[in-house]
């Protein structure tokens, strides 16, 4: 038998009558692109047959909501409840189920963030009244304490939709009992202040709702049914429960549950958002030690989740017995293949989430989970169709930032002959300067995987090369994509070529260089990010360096990233970084910056300035290659200046169509 480095990774488990071929499941997304009334499209089948294909034992469809009349967040949300949506789900359980993994439905309900847009009904609970004006809906939203017999009305539901999902073929069912929706509201201890038997104090009165729903569900699927519970093993913030008390939950539910599912926090309060769903400035597996305490407690097999994707970490955790599963989400979004890379001992071509929150975002906005650095997801559809093979060309690539090593890539792996030039000494454009930030070492590893990557693939790789339409022209190419890139903006302010001032890759490249005391013009993510790391060195209190940002608009300009700011903000604090809104820089002097406010003009003291008011495309070095070859594409930041996740798709989709 050959030596194999992950054995307890890909040790099957049984859970309640089944069998699951591994311990890295699936964690719960949700697919927001539906219908009206709930239905999925064929595209959503696409997305989760994704990650069943890439090796996960278990894939869970994420939201799936028990109640559309009180339960629901969205119009979108998915209606396990009504059995005229039986085909939709039926399409995504063929897709998953073919290829061996199991599919599972997670019971959902948002309890009081129910009913929060147009659309929906009126009328939201919650474990007590209270009224709520931090969504940005009209001016407030109330809830009402959910009535007795509507309790049970909804523990009803529960056992219904677990009844569907089973008759229409999910494998398991996951009951959300995490992260501030409805069963997490009557866990809580600041939320569920009621005075009967579902309320108060006394912990066995708060999990009687969770004890009853299990209960329920389990009459509805059968003893051999395979019941999976996630619950927040701390909630992690001031007045919620710490893990002291999320064991006595785990206690309450042992019993009912074949698999313990421990996550964190709550993702309805700023603070522990990127908590619940871990960002950049947390370190891997920063939730397991909850998993771990638990599973001391109970006697039934417990799952972890949250910053995994790190094949030894996760084969420690297995091997130690801190949990029986891992369970991944943004992960398998970046990188679907990740069971079956670290299967063949491909671990080191592991796509590795950044954890910028940026699928998470868009999702918001778009309905679709678009990764930053998986130029497929939410294109899997797309993918499953074949194209026309390429006729091999020549095809000159100006640029080896993040645009051009991607189009590299996918050139070569076409069958193209590609010729990549960069007129600095290394691949990875102007996010190098990031290098040694802390909180950005997955994006370095990012930059230099895909470097590796190109090389791999046979591109020849041309440093200190700049391509002018002289050199353009000699090489004799058929295709040349512009890949460019951008430059920082400097501000037309007074004194801005002063001694005492840096941009923001100057600051990110020698940071040293920086005073005790900083300005910050700009509070783009740039500007944001930069600050925080600044005021980070040398601790995070004191003696770290003093950062005050200054931004003309009103709010930090997430460029359509806006959870990412709930993390940045967390750090924003921690740091004591400073944010004056609604400023404007005057005029850089020898002692700081003189800015205008709403408060008028006024003077900021400062050792350094640092300026990040954004980038110039490059276009006059596109245009001027223009006429170089027969066809020509400009991407990336040279078009506009955007994000990672616009450079990557645009270059892999320019790069896939050359044929």
């Amino acid at each position: 038998m050959n030596e194999f480095k992950y054995p307890n990774l890909f040790k099957p488990i049984v859970l309640g009558g089944t069998l699951f071929r591994n311990r890295i499941f699936a964690s719960p997304t949700g697919f927001m692109d539906n219908g009206r009334f709930g239905d999925m499209p064929p595209e959503a089948a696409s997305y989760f047959e994704r990650k069943a294909k890439g090796g996960a034992a278990a894939v869970t469809l994420g939201e799936c909501k028990v109640d559309a009349m009180y339960g629901c967040i969205s119009p979108n949300s998915i209606h396990l409840d009504d059995p005229l949506s039986r085909n939709s789900f039926c399409r995504v359980i063929d897709a998953v189920r073919r290829h061996g993994a199991v599919c599972s439905a997670e019971l959902s309900h948002s309890g009081n963030r129910s009913n929060r847009v147009p659309g929906l009904s009126d009328i939201a609970y919650g474990p007590v009244d209270g009224f709520d004006s931090g969504d940005g809906y009209g001016e407030g939203f109330k809830f009402f304490e959910m009535p007795e017999d509507v309790i049970w009305y909804t523990i009803g539901q529960y056992a219904k939709c677990a009844a569907y999902a089973k008759s229409y073929g999910f494998g398991m069912v996951t009951v959300h009992g995490g992260h501030g929706w409805f069963i997490s509201q009557f866990l809580s201890p600041k939320l569920n202040t009621r005075k009967d038997k579902w309320g108060g104090p006394d912990i066995e009165n708060r999990a009687r709702l969770a004890v009853e729903i299990l209960k329920a569900v389990r009459k509805a699927v059968g003893p051999a049914f395979p019941i999976e519970m996630r619950i927040s093993g701390s909630e992690c913030y001031d007045g919620g429960y710490a893990i002291e008390e999320g064991i006595k939950i785990a206690k309450q539910v042992e019993g009912l549950v074949d698999l313990l599912h421990v996550s964190a926090g709550s993702h309805e309060v700023e603070e522990v958002f990127a908590v619940t769903h871990p960002g950049m400035f947390l370190p891997d597996g920063c939730n397991v030690h909850l998993a771990g305490e638990i599973k001391k407690n109970v006697g039934c097999p417990v799952a972890t989740v949250g910053a995994l994707g790190d094949p030894d970490l996760m084969e420690e955790i297995i091997a130690t017995g801190k949990a029986d599963v891992v369970e991944i989400a943004r992960g398998l979004i970046a990188d679907p293949e990740i069971p079956r890379k670290i299967r063949t001992g491909r671990e080191d071509d592991i796509n590795t989430c950044l954890r910028c929150l940026h699928c998470f975002s868009i999702l918001h906005t778009t309905g679709q989970f678009y990764c930053a650095i998986n130029p497929e997801a939410g294109r899997e559809a797309e993918m499953n169709l074949a194209i026309p093979p390429a006729k091999k060309k020549k095809v000159l690539i100006a640029g080896g930032g993040v645009a051009g090593m991607q189009a590299a890539i996918i050139c070569a792996g076409r069958g193209h002959d590609v010729v990549l030039c960069e007129k600095t000494g290394k691949l990875g454009g102007t996010l190098l300067c990031e290098g040694d930030v802390p909180f950005k070492q997955k994006l370095a590893k990012y930059l230099a995987r895909q470097a590796r990557k190109t090389a791999e693939a046979g591109v020849d790789i041309r440093l200190n090369t700049e391509v002018t339409p002289e050199y353009a022209e000699a090489e004799g190419a058929d295709v040349i994509i512009a890949a460019l890139g951008a430059r920082p903006v400097k501000p037309p302010i007074p004194g801005i070529d002063g001694a005492n001032v840096l941009s923001a890759e100057e600051a990110y490249q020698n940071p040293e260089k920086a005073g005790a005391t900083v300005v910050m013009i700009g509070a783009g993510l740039s500007g944001v990010e930069l600050s925080i790391y600044l005021a980070s060195q040398g601790g995070s209190k004191p003696p770290g360096r003093k950062v005050t940002i200054i931004e003309a608009l009103g709010q930090i300009s997430h460029g359509g990233n806006h959870l990412h700011v709930k993390a940045l903000n967390t750090e924003i604090k921690k740091h004591g970084v400073e944010i004056i809104f609604n400023t404007k820089a005057l005029e850089v002097t020898a002692e700081g910056v003189k800015c205008e406010g709403p408060e008028g003009v006024k003077a900021l003291s400062a050792d350094t300035v640092v300026y990040a008011t954004g980038q110039r495309p490059l276009w006059d070095g596109a245009e001027r290659l223009n006429l170089c070859a027969p066809e020509f594409y400009m991407i990336g930041d040279c078009i506009a200046p955007s994000n990672i996740m616009n450079a990557t798709s645009m270059a892999f989709a320019t790069a896939r169509n050359i044929l």
